[in-house]
């Protein structure tokens, strides 16, 4: 029995090409979801990313794909009022860039964080404001992926083609909106 070293199947390796989505982990090859969504927890924006890639770097672009179309003339609406996340979104440069784009942004500061800024002392600045309450409706997030776990595929994967997963979680997604537009109508 081989001990937990890594993927050390070829045939495995030769899957986890650049731009697939697939990363190298002690577990195998694995996928990351970062996901968008409204306030009734339906899906806006998806990007796929290895599984070692962070989290972080993907938020300005998951909000960059997000376009809500207006009832009336105009340009689509491209920024939300506010963005809750958890704390891997919470690095000083996120919070800058939100700042700048006008958007309210909720999530706890990490460990490090704190410790970064309490040891600067008083050049350390404000520990950036934090709403319990409004974080806690963070939960539609893991809502909408508890969904999404539903359909099969999308829990483990099949689909080693990263155009081919992603087309998984739109149709998925779709399905998730005509629920509910099925749900609402009287």
């Amino acid at each position: 029995m081989p001990g937990k070293g890594g993927c050390t199947s070829e045939w495995i390796e030769r899957l986890a090409v650049d731009g697939e989505a697939l990363g190298r982990s002690r577990g195998g090859l694995t996928s990351k979801i970062h996901l968008a969504v409204d306030r009734r927890g339906l899906p806006m924006s998806i990007l796929l990313t290895p599984g070692q890639a962070g989290d972080n770097p993907r938020l300005l672009p998951l909000l960059d794909a997000i376009a809500v179309r207006r009832d009336g003339p105009g340009r689509p609406r491209k920024r939300p009022d506010r963005v809750i996340a958890d704390k891997a979104y919470s690095h000083p440069s996120t919070r800058v860039a939100l700042r700048r784009r006008g958007i309210a942004f909720t999530s706890p500061e990490r460990d490090d964080q704190i410790a970064r800024r309490r040891a600067k002392g008083s050049r350390g600045g404000r520990p950036p404001a934090f709403d319990q309450d409004i974080y806690a409706g963070r939960n539609v997030v893991e809502r909408c992926f508890n969904r999404l776990k539903q359909f099969r595929g999308l829990a483990t994967r099949y689909a080693k083609r990263a155009a081919y997963f992603h087309a998984e979680i739109t149709i998925a997604a779709t399905i998730l909106w005509l629920r509910t537009d099925l749900q609402d109508t009287p």
